[in-house]
């Protein structure tokens, strides 16, 4: 442990599986009180609590596609910890349909999760970092923000408008000490992408053919990312604002294969 996150409080959104889960424990690692946090208090979320251990963590179950739930969250956090300097958005839904035959309430729960639930939280949490002068807020976005792949509508639509909040946000309060930043992930190996390989035909198979068209021909790991959030949250990044990193092996820079 480096303590690069020192007597820092961060709120993880989605925090009990994959991305979330591994940036939380990496924060916890480096110095920083995490509240977790997911709308499912299942064994996830009791296996995360259980590692992090109460002294340095709290878990927060609570749906960010709800104002009243994330305002709560955000309540909790400074009750528990006096503060809030680093805001994760990473809770978020995978919707894949065809434009057609897409129903409205799956609209309307892929932008209220994807999109309106990082707004959510950020609006929550916004005031105290405001009175502080200082916040760090990520927003974990996509390669589907920046790249269209055929059969995944609606949710490009939601990574690509959470980009441009990010963009929005970051600009809106930079003067007053917040920066606003986002990650966007390729391919990376969480447990929801291990259960797709899994239900492959022949899953090696598949797995090898998702590598090759990487040139790094490896799929990602979730601390790959975790250590991304890690530099914006920390004191190192205090000059990078607005901006949005790709983590997806340099998969979105080919033209073709």
């Amino acid at each position: 442990m480096t303590n690069r996150l020192a007597d820092k409080v961060a709120i993880v959104t989605g925090s009990t599986m994959g991305i979330g889960a591994a940036i939380a424990r990496r924060f916890v690692a480096e110095g920083a009180q995490v509240v977790i946090n997911s709308h499912r208090d299942d064994d996830h979320a009791a296996a995360m609590r259980a590692e992090l251990g109460e002294d340095r963590s709290l878990f927060v179950q609570a749906d960010v596609a709800d104002q009243a739930a994330t305002r709560r969250l955000v309540d909790l956090t400074i009750d528990r910890f006096g503060q809030i300097d680093v805001l994760v958005n990473n809770a978020g839904m995978n919707v894949f349909a065809d434009p057609l035959e897409l129903s409205h309430d799956d609209w309307q729960r892929c932008m209220s999760v994807d999109l309106e639930g990082a707004w959510n939280v950020t609006r929550a949490a916004l005031p105290s970092m405001l009175a502080r002068g200082a916040g760090s807020i990520i927003n974990i976005a996509s390669v589907h923000g920046h790249k269209i792949i055929p059969g995944c509508f609606p949710y490009p639509v939601a990574k690509h408008a959470l980009v441009g909040l990010t963009r929005s946000l970051g600009i809106e309060y930079a003067a007053r000490g917040i920066r606003v930043n986002s990650i966007s992930p390729g391919l990376i190996m969480t447990e929801q992408v291990k259960a797709w390989l899994a239900s492959c035909p022949d899953p090696e198979a598949e797995r090898q053919r998702q590598a090759n068209l990487l040139p790094c021909r490896r799929i990602g790991e979730p601390d790959e990312v975790a250590y991304t959030a890690l530099f914006l949250a920390s004191d190192e990044a205090r000059f990078i604002n607005a901006t949005d990193i790709l983590i997806d092996g340099g998969r979105s820079q080919v033209y073709h294969d």
